[in-house]
């Protein structure tokens, strides 16, 4: 367990003797199923806070599990038809859907402060006016990250980006100077904002495909392979990725995800910034999400297993614990207060 969790491990119990915190009157089991892996310590950090809370309530034991994401939606959906799901998820924001639609996971306004988080983190996860889940961090969005041995300054719009990749793109030997995943949607979305476009129409359910915001958008993406020539013709993540860390690739496009990764990679010679605005168009878009901790329905149903779990989810996304996930992942916090601490104002 890190120091900075020992310490807050340390102030829960201090709580509890004060009266602030009341221990469940008898053993409390529950089984905390995670979609934070083993990159950049994040399962370790889930691990952490579950210890912290424990030590501080003994009356408590949390288990912790690792599934991939798609493995976690998958058994959750299962095992809650045969009466064996876990109590809480800590997953992503595309699982509120599926669930909520099984009726498998429980809404939590009367279980937790919403007001203690920041209400774009807390708009994700509403659904008809409830609240599916409770943020632990904010963001999931795509920026530029730029290798300052070969750029020294980020471009301020899209044409000092290409002009910038022009100058770094030597395609014959594999040199390039801009990549990002072109396998994915999700990396066409910031460019179709920029061209004042949006996925769905105003209901928020029928595409918009057949505008001139959507041909735009795929305009730009297809000039920069073919017209400027400044990206490979064929890039999925992995080798995205890998051009960039290599030093084969001057910028990429890449979600806060890579923050750590690049971080250790590069160093002082790490640039971040947004997607440069799209001249003549508007700043892009990028979807933007994070984590969340979910309860399922069967245990919210349960008076004893639901109170400890709203305290379990209070502890874990106060501003203390919030704070030290940006000094340990380099997360941006979910929680109102801790988004404002220097440690994410003054970096």
């Amino acid at each position: 367990m890190s120091n900075r969790l020992k310490v807050l491990a340390l102030a829960g119990s201090l709580a509890m003797v004060a009266g602030t915190a009341a221990p469940a009157a008898a053993q409390t089991d529950l089984t905390l199923w995670t979609a934070e892996g083993e990159a950049e310590g994040a399962f370790q950090f889930v691990e952490d806070l579950a210890a912290a809370y424990m030590e501080a309530n003994p009356d408590v034991s949390i288990t912790v599990v690792n599934k991939q994401v798609e493995t976690l939606r998958e058994d959750f959906l299962t095992s809650s038809l045969a009466g064996g799901a876990p109590e809480m998820l800590w997953t992503v924001a595309d699982h509120v859907g599926p669930f909520t639609a099984s009726g498998t996971i429980a809404p939590l306004d009367d279980l937790i402060d919403i007001g203690a988080y920041v209400p774009a983190a807390v708009d994700v996860v509403t659904v008809d006016g409830s609240t599916w889940g409770a943020p632990t961090s904010f963001g999931n969005h795509l920026m530029l990250y730029w290798n300052k041995e070969l750029v020294p300054e980020g471009p301020v719009n899209s044409d000092e980006m290409v002009a910038i990749a022009q100058e770094n793109t030597d395609a014959a030997n594999n040199k390039f100077g801009l990549v990002f995943n072109q396998t994915e949607s999700f990396w066409l979305v910031p460019f179709l904002g920029g061209f004042g476009g949006s996925v769905f129409a105003e209901d928020g359910v029928t595409p918009t495909l057949d505008t001139e915001a959507m041909v735009g958008a795929l305009t730009f993406m297809h000039d920069l392979k073919y017209a400027n020539g400044v990206m490979p013709a064929e890039a999925d993540y992995n080798v995205a990725d890998g051009l960039f860390t290599q030093g084969d690739a001057a910028m990429i496009v890449n979600g806060d995800w890579a923050l750590g990764t690049y971080a250790e990679t590069f160093g002082e010679n790490l640039g971040i910034g947004p997607i440069p605005e799209i001249v003549g168009g508007e700043a892009p878009k990028p979807y933007t999400a994070g984590t969340f901790l979910m309860v399922s329905a069967a245990a919210a149903e349960d008076e004893e297993k639901a109170a400890v779990i709203g305290d379990f989810i209070q502890y874990v996304t106060n501003t203390e614990n919030q704070v030290a996930q940006v000094d340990e992942l380099k997360r941006l916090p979910a929680n109102a207060e801790a988004i404002n601490d220097p440690l994410v104002t003054d970096d």
